[in-house]
This record gives C-alpha cells, structure tokens and sequence, in this order.
C-alpha cells in the first residue's frame, strides 16, 4: 500500500467488500437481516458493500462482529492477501 488513503475502488477495497459480502451470504443474512443485528439502516450495509459507504475501524469491528467473524482473523486474511499468501 503506497497511497495512506486508497480509492474505495483500489484492490484492498473491493477485497474487503467482496470477503464481507461472502460471509453475509454465508451467513444466509439479507442486508436488511444484517443491518437488524447492527442496529443501522438497511441502505448503511448496502452503500458498505458498494463502496459508497467506507467503515472506520470501529464501524469495522462492530460490523465483523454482526457477521460472527472476529475482526482480527477478518484482519489477518486481508493482510495475507496483500502478502500474496
């Protein structure tokens, strides 16, 4: 990572969406079902799964959180794959 803050469309971005999205569906959870659990909107897990809505890191904790993920195994896959493991 070169750039402190990245485009929401740079590659860690999209990773991080698509690994979040997975899991949701995983999950068997709709947006709206997730959304419940996070005591947000509907259209808050959407625009986050879009890239319309970035997540601060506690945003990001309680959103693993809701997803039954801890944030830091969340954490290491993210870096594993910007090691390219």
């Amino acid at each position: 990572m070169t750039n402190l803050r990245l485009s929401v469309h740079a590659a860690e971005h999209v990773y991080l969406r698509q690994i979040l999205t997975r899991r949701r569906l995983e999950l068997g959870l709709s947006q709206r079902a997730l959304a419940e659990r996070l005591g947000v909107i509907h259209s808050f897990v959407g625009k986050v799964e879009t890239g319309d809505r970035r997540l601060d890191i506690f945003e990001f904790v309680e959103y693993c959180k809701g997803l039954e993920w801890d944030a830091l195994d969340v954490l290491r896959e993210i870096m594993g794959q910007q090691d390219g493991h």
